[in-house]
């Protein structure tokens, strides 16, 4: 299968390194922003073609698809792009930064009936996945999800420290890991939201602490906390807490209530939760069927995110 790679930065390179792990996937294009800097990603890859325009490498000979990895606002117009190309895509989180944009994407998806992913690398960590299986089995009922995530990053820079032509958000885009994660495991849409938000950064523009509040029918709660302030351990940290015990989730790395490591060599066939999502991706479209985490299942999120940024 021939795809095209969409963004030279940091989360373009994690799946890129993913993908060398995956047989039969072969990178024929990356499309990116800086001439130079996507010149040498694909010399460091080993990627034949490499471009400015997204147009020209979908116009590659045999590409069936592209993994959209580039800044957020471009997100929804790239995805609509490739998909009226004939693609298939998958689209980092989040799949785009309002929910009319993220309307637009699933309405070209039904239209089009081509797979859409979206990139919620939660559903597919090992850790999260053990979690979701007890839940599917009924081992576990999830009581409270408590969750944290925190950077230190007062100036745009990226994951490496370097500088970002773009601006993050703490809303749309870390919090949307949480909230689709949460409605992911409880299996119900949130029905009661609220959210708070700290000052805004005077020159980024954007709030630099936040916390979000959520509960579903079944009478479950979840509280996050997102600060990009924390000058601490960075990433997002979970606690479930269960009718069966308390579980914490740390990335890829799964611990009881009392921090004794719990084995996930058996969840899946890596321990790489971006790569799993892309072995979802590809698997998909060869068997021609919906992928977990498709445009469509993650639309709830979306709308779940435009009715907290409301409460602001």
């Amino acid at each position: 299968m021939k795809i095209v790679m969409v963004g030279q930065g940091a989360f373009g390179r994690k799946h890129l390194d993913g993908i060398k792990n995956i047989e039969g996937i072969e990178v024929v294009s990356l499309a990116g922003g800086r001439p130079e800097s996507v010149e040498a990603v694909a010399k460091q890859y080993d990627i034949p073609h490499w471009t400015s325009d997204l147009g020209e490498a979908l116009a590659q000979p045999g590409v069936e698809a592209a993994i959209i990895a580039s800044p957020t606002q471009m997100h929804a117009d790239q995805a609509v792009q490739v998909m009226q190309a004939g693609k298939h895509v998958e689209i980092e989180i989040p799949i785009a930064d309002s929910l009319a944009d993220a309307e637009r994407i699933a309405a070209v998806q039904k239209e089009t009936g081509l797979i859409a992913m979206a990139g919620h690398t939660r559903r597919f960590n090992p850790s999260h996945q053990w979690v979701h299986n007890k839940i599917v089995a009924g081992e576990l009922k999830l009581q409270q999800l408590v969750v944290q995530t925190y950077f230190f990053r007062r100036k745009n820079i990226n994951l490496e420290g370097k500088p970002r032509s773009w601006t993050d958000h703490l809303l749309w885009h870390h919090a949307c890991h949480t909230v689709d994660l949460f409605q992911y495991q409880t299996g119900e849409t949130a029905s009661d939201v609220f959210a708070l938000e700290g000052p805004h950064h005077p020159e980024l523009g954007i709030a630099m602490d936040m916390n979000i509040g959520m509960k579903v029918p079944s009478g479950a709660t979840c509280s996050l906390s997102l600060s990009f302030n924390n000058d601490g351990p960075q990433g997002t940290f979970f606690r479930y807490i269960c009718d069966n015990g308390t579980y914490i989730a740390r990335y890829d790395d799964l611990f009881d209530g009392k921090e004794n490591p719990i084995d996930l060599s058996n969840v899946d066939v890596s321990m790489n939760g971006i790569e799993l999502q892309d072995r979802e991706f590809f698997a998909a479209i060869k068997a021609g069927r919906e992928p977990n985490s498709s445009v469509q299942q993650v639309l709830p999120a979306m709308q779940t995110l435009d009715r907290l940024e409301k409460c602001f």
